[in-house]
């Protein structure tokens, strides 16, 4: 008799479901955490002066009092897998030609909709990972150089892309994968609204009352030297990204006004920072309780991100404050700060696996949030970079919102990749693939190609191309454009590819990532842990951010989108349309 095989996570009710998952995110954080700096960042006794520290610096310093530079600005992203299983393949990192990966497989052929969301969702996860992560810009004089084929219209032959510099390692002889470091801080501190330096943090305050620059419209200044935002992260803009840097600002200044009521002999220093630490924490909060449940709306994991969060127990633990100290039953904030089995950092594998340009639409309608009707029709580039500026400041910030919420995002999806983006010119002039960047990308920074990379996140391997993908036609494709080598399968052409499970918006096996990188970045966090208290954030900050929802942010700051958000669950759901 042939024995009936164990049914995944996903399949099960929720009572037998959880202890699964449990259990998966349990060996992860045990096997999967591998610290990358070279010599590894060493624990000692906190000062006691460090002690007394209750404000997130501006560069992320400090988060740990033992080891102040874990998860700062310039620290390398860490690994999900091996580092032996990190060495980039150089002998292969053409193979298959990556531009023919983008242009046979990536490429939107039709635009498939994610119907589950809105396009709001799409600029919020650009709009978080700025907050998390960037890497340092390469240089024209020393790139990749892509051979093109025959009738391949790019501008230039071969096509080049700069190559990513590697973080210099201490020990010369060193004989360890490259690593790379983060420009940006590790910690989910918001620094995409504030940005990672001192002198990005003072351009954008208004030096009063602890508030920053931005107007009552939501919209925010425009430093005239460089004609971009000012904001803390500007290396890419378009107008959803707009609406979101300016909202926030928003919402920080309405913090920093309840915060002044309450204390109004605090100096305009003591409320920014207390008005930042609110504010970021509400980012972590709607990112964890709100986005992330909008788009993997499968009842098992919206539920476990919730208990993320709130517990197994929910508003009990108001009344038995003790239950904060156990994670499963009072959520990670207020339990004790733990780094488990490496010192925390952002990983490669999870910068890859947000890798999520498919979601960007080729194409929008404004409407008017008040009567709906059509105001203006755009491409994305239209939208994007100084065009979309003049987008933002042509219309209202309110019937760009509600543009945004009535329609639907791209699917995660093969050949859904936005067109536009696959020959995208930047307002210095430099032209890219985007497509074909993202796969060199995980190629030369040693992610392991999609077949291992389910092995080494504890998944059986695929053993067909019918395995990889539901899609026959999708399957052809595949062996088609690698050769038929399951082993080559680069690991975004796998993600998009293989079959969903019911009430998922990306795949199960980037999903293993997310299920550890997840709660790592409240857990680590000691502003997000065992410092989520009355004591560091006052009972009001604490109360703002249990108690304000996306929908509050955009009802306070935009009334009129609120009757488009009326009785749906949340503001990355699709809205209601005005008629």
């Amino acid at each position: 008799m042939s024995k009936v095989p164990d049914k995944e996570w996903y399949e099960l009710p929720f009572p037998a479901a959880a202890p699964k998952l449990i259990a998966i995110r349990n060996e992860l954080r045990s096997k999967n955490l591998h610290d990358t700096e070279d010599p590894p960042l060493e624990a000692s006794a906190a000062p006691a002066a460090a002690e007394g520290q209750a404000v997130r610096t501006n560069d992320g310093t400090h988060n740990d009092l033992r080891c102040p530079r874990m998860g700062s600005a310039g620290v390398r992203f860490g690994r999900n897998v091996p580092l032996a299983e990190t060495m980039p393949d150089t002998a292969n990192l053409l193979t298959p030609n990556p531009r023919t990966v983008s242009l046979e497989l990536l490429n939107r052929t039709t635009f498939q909709p994610a119907e589950i969301v809105n396009i709001l969702a799409a600029a919020w996860i650009q709009f978080q990972v700025h907050d998390w992560f960037m890497h340092k810009k390469g240089v024209w004089t020393n790139t990749h150089n892509i051979p093109l084929a025959d009738g391949d219209t790019w501008h230039e032959r071969p096509m080049r892309i700069p190559i990513t510099p590697a973080d210099i390692p201490k020990d010369p002889n060193s004989t360890r994968p490259p690593a790379y470091a983060n420009q940006n801080t590790h910690w989910w501190d918001g620094s995409q609204v504030y940005g990672s330096t001192t002198a990005e943090q003072a351009a954008l305050r208004l030096g009063r009352d602890g508030k920053v620059m931005v107007g009552d419209d939501g919209r925010l200044g425009v430093d005239p030297s460089t004609g971009l935002e000012i904001t803390g992260f500007t290396e890419n803009a378009w107008v959803g990204l707009s609406l979101l840097h300016g909202v926030f600002a928003m919402e920080h200044n309405a913090i920093c006004s309840m915060l002044k009521r309450q204390n109004v002999h605090w100096d305009d220093e003591r409320v920014f920072q207390q008005a930042r630490l609110i504010n970021s924490a509400l980012l972590a909060r709607i990112h964890t309780v709100e986005w992330t449940p909008a788009i993997l709306p499968n009842p098992i994991t919206a539920a476990a991100l919730r208990t993320n969060w709130r517990g197994l127990l929910g508003d009990l633990q108001k009344v038995f404050t003790h239950l904060n100290d156990n994670e499963l039953l009072g959520g990670i904030p207020g339990s004790p700060t733990d780094h488990h089995t490496a010192p925390y950092s952002l990983t490669e594998e999870f910068v890859s696996v947000y890798r999520m340009h498919e979601l960007i639409p080729d194409d929008y309608t404004v409407r008017s949030a008040k009567s709906g009707q059509v105001l203006g029709q755009f491409t994305l580039p239209e939208f994007s970079g100084s065009s979309g500026r003049k987008v933002v400041e042509r219309f209202d910030c309110a019937d760009l919102f509600y543009s945004l919420g009535t329609a639907h995002p791209g699917a995660i999806r093969l050949h859904n990749f936005p067109r536009h983006l696959q020959n995208l010119t930047q307002p210095n002039g430099d032209r890219l693939d985007l497509g074909t960047i993202d796969i060199m990308r995980d190629r030369e920074r040693g992610v392991p190609r999609y077949n291992q990379f389910r092995r080494l996140f504890h998944k059986s391997p695929v053993t067909s191309f019918e395995q990889v993908t539901d899609n026959p036609a999708w399957a052809d494709d595949l062996r088609r454009v690698y050769n038929n080598d399951l082993e080559k399968i680069d690991l975004h052409v796998g993600l998009v590819s293989e079959p969903l499970p019911p009430g998922f918006g990306f795949s199960e096996t980037a999903f293993r990532v997310f299920v550890l990188m997840a709660s790592r970045r409240l857990k680590s966090d000691r502003f997000l842990s065992k410092d989520y208290r009355k004591e560091i954030y006052t009972q009001d900050g604490i109360d703002w951010v249990e108690n304000t929802s996306m929908i509050d942010i955009l009802s306070r700051h935009f009334p009129s989108t609120a009757p488009a958000m009326k009785n749906i669950e949340s503001a990355f759901h699709p809205w209601r349309k005005v008629v």
